[in-house]
């Protein structure tokens, strides 16, 4: 597995899954820039078909661009043909890891890890909007404030800026 070396190069995508206190299951939804280690969108509701994942990516692009390429692994939202058009429409590369090899997404599921212990295991959630709101927090920390050792000891969000605008420096894009 190569290491990017430059944000939107290429973003992970995995689901996770949860419930709240009294049993109601949700499911979230994490994009991740392997690039730079930074949690770009974490989307949270009890349901999130191929559709959904579109929308995501069609709200990150406002912003953030698109990544050159999209890693996932087979579920049906990931191989839907709504996903595939997108990628399509936006010369994304759309790769899916071996079934069963989670070790070829280990970005997102290292994250995923992080996530779980941090978040998911640690609060009693009451409804998707508590859900969200203490996970907005969460990834605003850990993008501005959390120090990575993979990043040198900085920010996802300060390395991202680091390398924007070392390359903006010398009259590249990014």
């Amino acid at each position: 597995m190569e290491v990017p070396n430059r944000p939107n190069a290429v973003w992970s995508l995995d689901f996770m899954s949860d419930s709240l206190y009294f049993g109601r299951r949700f499911r979230t939804l994490n994009i991740l820039d392997e690039g730079v280690r930074e949690i770009l969108h974490i989307e949270i509701d009890t349901s999130l078909p191929g559709a959904r994942v579109v929308e995501a990516l069609e709200r990150l692009k406002t912003w953030r661009g698109v990544p050159d390429t999209l890693r996932s692994d087979n579920g049906p939202e990931f191989i839907s043909q709504v996903l595939a058009e997108w990628c399509e429409e936006n010369g994304v590369d759309l790769r899916h890891i071996e079934p069963g090899e989670p070790n070829q997404n280990a970005y997102i599921e290292r994250f995923n890890r992080t996530y779980r212990e941090e978040v998911l295991n640690a609060y009693l959630f009451d409804s998707l909007d508590r859900v969200r709101e203490i996970t907005e927090n969460w990834m605003r920390s850990y993008n501005e404030w959390r120090p990575h050792s993979s990043l040198g000891g900085l920010p996802p969000s300060v390395y991202r800026e680091m390398l924007t605008s070392d390359i903006s420096s010398f009259g590249l894009s990014s």
